[in-house]
């Protein structure tokens, strides 16, 4: 893979990176979290009319015209600076865009106005049924955990006509949709869906639409873990470079070092994995298992850099009017909607047995 950013990409992330640096900061969150707002409008506001929201959606339709790697670099700068923004909602946007490109509210999802979230079933679970009715379909069942499901306007469900599966836009608004907000740990909103015969419209038949949105929003996630420990390893780095113990950084002791050289390590697997499964992703070839890969390290070497950051800051690492533990909780949701590392390993050493790694 080429490891090199086109100058196009670079401008994208170098423009996430501005505005969430001026706007998403441990002042600002805090002062959200006094108001007991759950969600950074204005910051969503600024990165959709810097026309990042749509970056990855045709320039036809109102979007950038770059692909998935270009969303990815944004989604890696929300991590990095925890911004409470619907992180998702550009990549199921281009599921739209790829299964439905007339789409009439594609124009709504690049200016960001509009935003869909990705409902799909979760593992071990059967799809919800489909029924086809004389206008389209209705569809009945339950989602858990929808990100962002108390902000979105519609939502992408992965449903079973009996035969096959099939991807489905529904509008939160239709008749027959109930959506519960779920608190969760890291105080990012998620929420119940419950469908009973709702209106649908079909985007994508078969498994494929599906497993392309599912790909996609697992490399969506690991890149967003990319950034939260990224910056959690260098907030630990400023942190023991300057707390001194017997007269000498921290830093200097043998056993820190070891701890954080170790979380070095494990943030750059996190980033080359993701980074490999979002390049191959957005040039078209096949990446499940470089999508295993990049979620395994996400789950697993994310919560062991958390840990490392907690472990290294000490009392610090609790202290709310200290940024760390914003990084430690934003890891520990990222580890549970990415799944555990052992069913990514299994799944990883089926291919390897298959010959198809």
């Amino acid at each position: 893979m080429d490891f090199s950013l086109s100058e196009q990409e670079q401008a994208v992330a170098d423009l996430s990176c501005q505005i969430l640096g001026d706007l998403s900061t441990p002042e600002r969150h805090k002062r959200l979290e006094a108001d007991g707002a759950a969600h950074d409008r204005q910051a969503w506001q600024a990165l959709s009319t810097a026309g990042l929201v749509g970056v990855s959606l045709p320039e036809s339709r109102g979007g950038g015209g770059l692909g998935f790697l270009a969303a990815c670099l944004l989604l890696e700068e929300i991590g990095r600076t925890t911004a409470k923004v619907p992180f998702l909602a550009p990549v199921a946007a281009m599921a739209v865009a790829e299964f439905s490109p007339d789409h009439p509210c594609l124009e709504a999802l690049a200016g960001g106005s509009t935003l869909v979230s990705p409902a799909l079933a979760s593992p071990g679970r059967d799809p919800a049924p489909a029924r086809a009715t004389e206008d389209g379909w209705a569809l009945s069942g339950t989602a858990d955990m929808v990100p962002f499901a108390d902000q979105a306007d519609c939502l992408l469900v992965s449903a079973s006509t009996g035969d096959e599966v099939g991807l489905f836009l529904v509008d939160k608004a239709a008749s027959g949709v109930d959506v519960t907000p779920q608190q969760t740990t890291s105080g990012l909103i998620e929420g119940r869906v419950e469908l009973s015969e709702a209106p649908a419209e079909r985007l994508g038949v078969g498994v494929a639409p599906v497993e392309w949105l599912m790909q996609r929003c697992t490399a969506a996630l690991c890149a967003v873990a990319v950034g939260v420990v990224s910056e959690a390893l260098a907030l630990t780095a400023a942190y023991t470079s300057e707390r001194e113990q017997f007269g000498r950084p921290i830093a200097t002791f043998q056993a820190v070092g070891q701890r954080a050289g170790d979380a070095y390590i494990d943030t750059e697997a996190i980033r080359l994995t993701a980074l490999q499964a979002c390049w191959r992703l957005d040039q078209g070839l096949e990446a499940a298992t470089e999508v295993a890969v990049a979620k395994y390290w996400a789950a697993d070497g994310g919560q062991r850099v958390a840990n490392a950051a907690q472990h290294l800051h000490g009392g610090m690492g609790v202290d709310r009017d200290y940024p760390l533990w914003r990084y430690y909780v934003w890891a520990k949701h990222l580890e549970l909607s990415l799944g555990g590392a052992t069913a990514q390993l299994l799944r990883i050493g089926d291919a390897l047995a298959a010959g198809t790694a």
